[in-house]
């Protein structure tokens, strides 16, 4: 997950990680950093080809950002369910982009979509030993194990 430009820019990154640890997930990795161009276009990649191209890859370098990794079952689901519809304007009351979100160059927040997606973007932002695996004491009360 990123938490983009726009979020950061106008104090939203606190409310952003704590809404997704509600929803029961841990973090595992965290960065603050200011994406090049390069690092960018790597990880817009996929949209190399459409006009919009070079406005994210312009948006995203214009300020930190901050790479997460969250984990926990079914981490992709919730974190696109609480995130909201992409077009802000579409998302509803409740969810991030719904609640923060100006438009759909500024949604405030990146989430992968798949978890081939994740496992490429997390290898974009961290190495290895930058991600922790971790027990909590309230994983069992989230998950239901262990009981």
């Amino acid at each position: 997950m990123l938490i983009k430009p726009d979020a950061i820019q106008r104090g939203l990154a606190g409310e952003i990680i704590s809404r997704i640890e509600k929803r029961g997930l841990k973090i595992v990795a965290t960065r603050m950093l200011q994406m090049d161009a390069a690092l960018a276009q790597r990880h817009y990649a996929i949209h190399k080809d459409r006009i919009f191209f070079h406005e994210l890859v312009s948006f995203i370098t214009s300020s930190p950002v901050i790479a997460i990794v969250f984990q926990g079952k079914n981490a992709i689901e919730i974190i696109r369910q609480t995130m909201g519809d992409t077009d802000p304007a579409k998302a509803k009351p409740g969810t991030i982009r719904g609640d923060f979100g100006l438009d759909i160059g500024h949604n405030v927040i990146h989430g992968s979509d798949s978890v081939e997606s994740a496992l490429k973007e997390i290898d974009l932002f961290f190495t290895p030993k930058e991600i922790f695996d971790y027990q909590r004491d309230i994983d069992k009360w989230i998950t239901g194990e262990d009981f």
